[in-house]
């Protein structure tokens, strides 16, 4: 199937009832062909998020349509993201994004052709590079990854730091995806906390009160 073809197959199904399922496919398939591989891990955590997300009913329609992207020479990602930047709230685009870092990780490594497709994935999105940063160094972590989630670097001052914490913990605020399913509540939680835990790292290193 050519990428023209499967835009095509994608628009299809990417209205009506399967818009957010089709979408999250497309992205999904990406992300685990990146480092060449298709992994069993991987499948089975997209499949466990989409059975917490939508239910039992979708699994073998959906699982489909993730074939048919996985299958393809090449996935027409240009074209997806702008669809999906021109449907989707910008908090919705950057808990997608956390969610494509879940199934980088679930193999336990995230890969560096994995980063690069997911940060491809962020910048069609206009996901800030600041914000990407924060949520990938939630699953790829080094000595600056505290700093980073925050959005900052070492050299920043306490109040800063601060300021900083403080902008994050809006920013990624749960009652921002809200109105989203259980399962994207459970990622803006989970990125919420990991802004809390950075923030509390920094201030025992630092001594601040």
């Amino acid at each position: 199937m050519s990428p023209d073809d499967l835009f095509n197959y994608y628009q299809q199904r990417s209205s009506g009832v399967n818009e957010i399922q089709t979408m999250l496919m497309a992205l999904s398939a990406a992300v685990m062909k990146a480092d060449g591989k298709v992994l069993k891990a991987e499948l089975d955590y997209v499949k466990a998020f989409f059975t917490n997300q939508f239910g039992a009913n979708f699994q073998q329609q959906q699982l489909q349509t993730l074939k048919k992207f996985l299958d393809a020479s090449s996935i027409p990602l240009n074209e997806i993201c702008r669809d999906i930047r021109n449907r989707m709230q910008p908090e919705v685009r950057i808990q997608l994004i956390h969610y494509l870092f879940g199934i980088a990780k679930s193999d336990g490594n995230v890969s560096t052709s994995e980063i690069q497709v997911i940060e491809q994935i962020a910048a069609l999105f206009g996901v800030p590079q600041i914000e990407f940063e924060s949520v990938k160094n939630m699953f790829y972590r080094n000595v600056d990854s505290d700093y980073k989630i925050l959005g900052i670097d070492e050299s920043a001052s306490d109040d800063e730091v601060k300021k900083a914490y403080r902008k994050m913990a809006v920013t990624f605020h749960p009652d921002k995806v809200a109105s989203m399913g259980e399962e994207y509540q459970k990622g803006a939680k989970e990125k919420f906390q990991k802004i809390q835990e950075a923030y509390e790292a920094i201030k025992k290193r630092r001594g601040i009160k």
